[in-house]
């Protein structure tokens, strides 16, 4: 987990036993740099080291795990806007007391551990099988077999294609026997090979890896067979011959709208090993291994004759496609990517380049209406990972799935969060989509992009606790984007007259003063009530009080409401979660960094007088009388089987059901998972619901089977 540890600050060690070791506080000669108006009980141990600054050791990020992540997610603050923030928040706590500020601190902690689990929960999805794994699932399961090999009075169905490739022994025996579904017995020089262990040796042909039954006693007789079979490549290098030459092909992949093109075998290869305009030669054995809906359609065809007549003909099976649902300049990446497991973009330039003539009609109007003479890289990602879904490789979907992230930037953000909420889109790209969305929304802004962005997405990071911007930020991304939506509607009201001119309202600029408030506040509805308004500070902010004049904001802050005498007392308690603050004016905090890395570096670098009666004087009256859930339980109710959404899934096995299970007893014993348990403000719901939603996900189900799970956990539990 360093990974998601280099994205989530290391919270304040904790202890169970003693409150001032939970608290996590040192002393240190270290030197401050706060005011001396700072507030009761934080002060600075050394005057002169004071004035001189503190000098603090900042822990590097680790940059481990999935690259493209580590790209997108992992991005240093800027310093002049960590600077604002860090006297924002100073400025904040300086009439606080100790317990108040480790309070805040506390929440912030639980809040870090629960967005390390949902980030996990994020980025959980179900791994794409490899070509070893599908080559050894082949062998197990004897797809498209086309000759049989007797050993010892067992018949072992193998494919001619794949032992060819990786065997000499087998190469030149095969050739000798060129018929379709072939009887071979084998008869080996070398002794002591039982049927077992020639098992084992077919099985290290399909999948590159020695598996012996009987330990060293198997690796010696292994040994021995490779003088009389030779020592063949690696398993990569002999697919890449396969790909690339088309040797032992027995297929081939065929593009078209009109079947009756195609009646002819062609003839002929060119570079790459590709057929020219008509064919890609392939080899069944390989595609059934990738793609159930290629073996489907081969197992098909066998049951109604087609195959045995292509054999009589002594030609490939053509497996047509159309060009409309799958267009031909994919066809390269697709094989690329089913033989060897990598998705090459750059194949799609080559076929290109090479068959510009071959575009279907459909291609050729679509680049026509957009001007364009061919799709971004990005455009193609998104497509091919349709195509990926379609012919059930897994391996192609999400080798497109990590290009999109990798090329995810602020300006495509809109795109692909339009594309991925799609039901054709990705939802694993979408998860991924709102969380670079989440951390990079101060920047995101403050640029033209915010007023691309759907209502839907808004709303979506608004009610996030991981937002990274202040709330003054939050505030003011909103009204821009109210304001933006506004000009937009006074702009479809005012037809424009004259073709392909601007509006006279775009000519003329829009002011503040010319906007309506109150269609603007009906715009906004929706957006500001997830704008939590007592946590915008500084709390003389010209920007909120405008917001409160023109009547945007309904309700004010609860600091601009109550006498003098108790002004502060709603300040805090909006912050702080105590047991006096029932009547509601409690708002969780979000978990903005810089805030809470301000908080920590304040407690580390500062010696806290007198701390430990002191807290455990208060905390008893603070926290401990607040049951651990009531505040944290969520309005929606809990879900159960006559909910309708969860009535229309199928319900899994009772074997998957078991695994999910024992997957998600294990995740419980993880290491952030229990110390996410153990902070004294974690919310045991919320981290049962992202335990459920990773599992779910990592099962390749629907999010909604995570409240099944919740609600049948019980009948599984052994």
């Amino acid at each position: 987990m360093n990974f998601y540890r280099a994205l989530i600050p290391c919270a304040v060690e904790r202890s169970d036993e003693h409150m001032t070791q939970r608290m996590g506080v040192t002393v240190s000669s270290s030197s401050c740099d706060i005011p001396s108006n700072y507030g009761p009980g934080i002060t600075c141990s050394n005057t002169s080291e004071r004035l001189a600054g503190p000098v603090r050791e900042r822990k590097k990020l680790k940059m481990a795990g999935f690259a493209t992540l580590r790209k997108k997610f992992i991005r240093r603050r800027r310093s002049s806007k960590a600077c604002d923030h860090s006297r924002v928040i100073r400025d904040l706590i300086s009439d606080w007391t100790r317990l108040e500020v480790i309070a805040l601190i506390e929440e912030y902690e639980a809040l870090a551990a629960l967005k390390d689990l949902s980030m996990q929960a994020e980025l959980a999805r179900p791994p794409a099988a490899t070509f070893k794994q599908d080559l050894s699932m082949l062998y197990d399961y004897k797809y498209c077999t086309d000759i049989d090999l007797i050993y010892q009075g067992v018949c072992f169905p193998v494919h001619r294609a794949i032992l060819s490739a990786r065997c000499p022994y087998f190469r030149d025996l095969l050739v000798e026997c060129p018929g379709y579904e072939a009887r071979i017995r084998l008869d080996l020089r070398t002794p002591g090979i039982d049927v077992e262990m020639f098992s084992s040796l077919l099985r290290y042909l399909y999948t590159g890896d020695l598996i012996p039954t009987d330990g060293d006693r198997d690796l010696v007789f292994l040994q021995r067979l490779r003088d009389e079979l030779g020592t063949p490549n690696s398993l990569e290098n002999d697919l890449r011959y396969l790909l690339e030459t088309g040797d032992y092909a027995d297929a081939a992949l065929v593009f078209t709208s009109d079947n009756s093109d195609f009646h002819r075998p062609d003839s002929g290869s060119s570079e790459y090993g590709f057929r020219p305009k008509l064919e890609f030669p392939c080899h069944k054995a390989i595609l059934s291994a990738r793609s159930p809906f290629f073996r489907n359609l081969i197992q098909r065809r066998t049951r109604s004759g087609e195959e045995r007549t292509e054999r009589a003909l002594h030609i490939p099976t053509r497996i047509v496609l159309d060009k409309s649902v799958i267009p031909k300049r994919y066809a390269r990446v697709l094989l690329h990517a089913i033989y060897l497991d990598t998705v090459d973009l750059s194949l799609i330039r080559c076929g290109s380049n090479c068959d510009t003539s071959a575009r279907s009609l459909h291609e050729v109007e679509a680049l026509t209406h957009t001007g364009r003479t061919r799709p971004s890289p990005l455009e193609e990602a998104m497509e091919l990972y349709q195509i990926g879904r379609f012919l059930d490789l897994d391996i192609v979907a999400q080798g497109c799935e990590d290009l999109i992230l990798e090329w995810l930037t602020i300006h495509s953000l809109p795109g692909v969060l339009r594309w991925s909420s799609q039901p054709h889109g990705s939802a694993w790209v979408y998860r991924q989509a709102k969380h670079f969305l989440r951390e990079e929304f101060s920047q995101i802004s403050n640029s033209p992009v915010l007023h691309q962005l759907e209502k839907s997405h808004l709303i979506d990071v608004l009610q996030s606790d991981f937002l990274q911007a202040s709330e003054l930020e939050v505030l003011e991304a909103v009204l821009k984007w109210g304001e933006q939506q506004l000009v937009r509607r006074m702009e479809d009201r005012e037809p424009n007259l004259v073709s392909q001119t601007a509006h006279s309202v775009s000519r003329k600029g829009i002011k503040k003063r010319d906007l309506n408030d109150v269609e603007l506040r009906e715009i906004l509805s929706e957006l500001l009530p997830h704008v939590r308004m007592d946590h915008v500070i500084p709390t003389n902010s010209e920007i909120l009080n405008q917001a409160i004049r023109r009547g945007l904001v309904s309700t004010p802050p609860s600091h601009m409401i109550g006498n003098d005498e108790s002004e502060s007392l709603p300040r805090v308690n909006a912050w702080v979660r105590t047991t006096t603050n029932a009547n509601g004016l409690f708002v969780r905090p979000r978990l903005f960094m810089p805030y809470y890395e301000e908080l920590k570096a304040l407690v580390e670098d500062h010696v806290i007088q007198e701390m430990e009666p002191i807290i455990m004087r208060q905390r008893s009256r603070h926290i401990a009388d607040i049951p651990d859930t009531l505040y944290m339980v969520e309005d929606k109710p809990r879900s159960d089987f006559h909910n309708p959404s969860i009535a229309s899934i199928p319900v899994p096995d009772e074997a998957t059901m078991h695994a999910m299970v024992k997957r998600e007893h294990k995740l419980r014993s993880s290491p952030s998972c229990q110390r996410a348990i153990t902070l004294p403000l974690s919310s045991r719901h919320e981290i049962n619901l992202q335990i459920r939603l990773r599992v779910v996900r990592e099962f390749n189900l629907p999010d909604i089977v995570a409240d099944l799970l919740e609600v049948t956990l019980p009948i599984f539990i052994p």
